[in-house]
C-alpha cells in the first residue's frame, strides 16, 4: 500500500495562526481556532468532506468535540484557499457572533478556560 506524502507546500506558518481564524483542509474540513495560549491552541474540527460554506450558513461544528493540540501539529496539515464571501483565501476571520457560535456548537467554553488558566 502507497503511502501519501504530505505536502509541506500547503502546512502554514506557525504566525498564521490567530484565534477566530476558519480553515478548511485539503479533506474538505473547516478548523476553527477558539483559543491559543503558548504553544497550544482549541480548535473546533468539521466533519470531512464538507461542501463549502455559503456566507449567510451557520458555523459547521454541531456536536463535534474541541481538540487541543500544539500549534505546530496544527500547521502541520495541509490547508487550501477557500472562497467565503466572495474572497479566496488561505484564512477568513469569524466574527464575534460567528466565533461565539462555534464555541456554542462544539460546548467548548470549559475546555477554553481550562486552556487559559493552565
Amino acid at each position: 500500500m502507497k503511502k501519501n506524502k504530505k505536502n509541506k507546500a500547503l502546512w502554514l506558518k506557525e504566525s498564521e495562526i490567530a484565534v477566530g481564524d476558519l480553515y478548511f483542509t485539503t479533506a474538505n474540513q473547516y478548523r476553527a481556532v477558539l483559543a491559543i495560549k503558548g504553544d497550544f491552541l482549541i480548535y473546533a474540527p468539521s466533519s470531512e468532506g464538507m461542501e463549502p460554506l455559503r456566507p449567510d450558513a451557520k458555523m459547521p461544528f454541531a456536536n463535534s468535540p474541541v481538540k487541543k493540540c500544539q500549534i505546530a501539529t496544527f500547521a502541520q496539515k495541509e490547508y487550501q484557499p477557500f472562497e467565503w464571501h466572495r474572497v479566496t483565501a488561505i484564512k477568513h476571520q469569524l466574527n464575534n457572533m460567528q466565533l461565539a457560535e462555534a464555541i456554542a456548537q462544539c460546548n467548548a467554553k470549559a475546555t477554553i478556560e481550562a486552556l487559559l488558566a493552565e
